[in-house]
């Protein structure tokens, strides 16, 4: 008692508030001493490889996960590391993983350059950037991207796979888009026009088109940003419950300069839209757009609770009552690229701390987190000569 008296008198005589009123410090969502670069060496250690042994080049994976099984779909390549838009031996593929025992139980194709299906032959050209959805309770829908930068509009198909007999289905189909202007194929000349009715100024672009972060509930509706990654163009999209057509919600294209592509987009518990965007040029560091609605959005700036971001994908997830937010860090480790990887958590998406840390001279890129039985799981690329490091599909447990 005569303690607490001496500090309130000592803090009258100074003009300071009493120790009672001063703030208390928030708790942390971390235990006491958590190391996040131990963190992440234990979660790299138990990573085992899902894409076949033909396999030279894989990158940009997705998954999802039923009962015990995970179904990581990739692009890959046979004949070198790495991966382009324009090489037209790039393919996609559907790799099932038993979660029991952690292992690849089996490998296929999805889709590749010319091949015929029931009811349609593919063009010349990558099959890219797939994702994956279980759209009923037999049913995974993959989605990839057919192009030919410079040569034709790119389309995304999608073709299901059915649980029951482990095997696809014989014909694939033309992913739609309705804008403004109404419902077209998924192609990037569509969602440009409606942009540039906005006043989007860059010019349009022949491929590219991407259905990119993951998908997304909220109030009984998908979401997914889609992205543009040559014209550096975003937009907010639904999803129908047919999972067959994408309706754009709004565009978020920043002020024109910096480019901003390959976006991550959550909800806050205020209703606010965040999304954070990869900068290609500038100092590179990643930018965030904000919306009240989801159509009108901020030209976006940087946070400073991210700080020397790298050009590369970032993500956004929430997990637990958490939000997890992923990005690439341009520091390198042994002057090799994208081998720095931050996870911050938060619980209102404006405090965060360093959960895990990733560093690696095999590299840690464009990582996909699924939580599923109380359990998160992630797939990544990485390599291990190659200056890209883009030749294998990791898979694993988070947490």
């Amino acid at each position: 008692m005569k303690t607490r008296l001496l500090l309130c008198l000592t803090a009258l005589l100074m003009g300071c508030s009493t120790p009672k009123d001063e703030p208390k410090p928030s708790a942390s969502l971390l235990p006491v001493g958590w190391d996040a670069k131990a963190a992440g060496d234990k979660v790299m250690a138990g990573l085992f490889k899902v894409t076949g042994p033909e396999v030279k080049g894989a990158h940009d994976a997705h998954f999802t996960i039923v009962g015990d099984r995970a179904y990581v779909v990739a692009e890959v390549n046979d004949r070198q590391a790495g991966e382009a838009a324009q090489w037209p031996f790039v393919y996609a593929t559907l790799s099932i993983v038993d979660l029991r025992n952690e292992r690849l139980l089996d490998v296929m194709t999805l889709a590749r350059s010319e091949q015929a299906f029931a009811n349609e032959t593919l063009p010349v050209g990558a099959c890219f950037v797939p994702r994956i959805r279980q759209v009923a309770p037999k049913t995974l829908r993959c989605w990839f991207a057919s192009e030919q930068p410079g040569k034709r509009q790119s389309q995304t198909y999608y073709r299901d796979f059915d649980l029951g007999s482990l095997t696809f289905e014989r014909e694939i189909h033309r992913m739609k888009l309705t804008t403004s202007e109404g419902t077209f194929d998924l192609q990037p000349q569509y969602l440009h026009a409606e942009a540039a009715k906005l006043g989007f100024t860059r010019k349009p672009v022949d491929a590219g088109l991407y259905l990119f972060d993951n998908f997304k509930e909220f109030d009984g509706k998908t979401y997914l940003a889609i992205n543009n990654y040559l014209g550096a163009q975003q937009a907010l999209c639904t999803l129908n419950a047919a999972g067959d057509t994408l309706t754009v919600v709004g565009h978020f294209n920043g002020p024109g300069k910096p480019s901003l592509t390959e976006p991550a987009v959550n909800r806050l518990p205020d209703g606010t839209w965040l999304a954070i965007c990869r900068q290609e040029n500038g100092d590179h560091n990643y930018w965030f757009c904000e919306s009240k609605d989801g159509k009108t959005w901020t030209t976006g700036g940087e946070k400073d609770f991210v700080k020397k971001g790298a050009a590369s994908k970032p993500t956004f997830d929430k997990f637990n009552g958490l939000y997890y937010l992923g990005w690439q860090e341009s520091t390198q480790i042994d002057k090799v690229s994208r081998s720095v990887f931050n996870i911050d958590v938060s619980k209102d998406g404006k405090t965060w701390e360093r959960k895990y840390r990733f560093e690696t001279t095999k590299s840690f890129q464009y990582p996909t987190f699924v939580e599923a039985n109380g359990q998160i799981w992630l797939c990544v690329t990485q390599g291990d000569s190659d200056a890209s490091r883009k030749e294998r599909i990791m898979f694993g447990r988070l947490e």
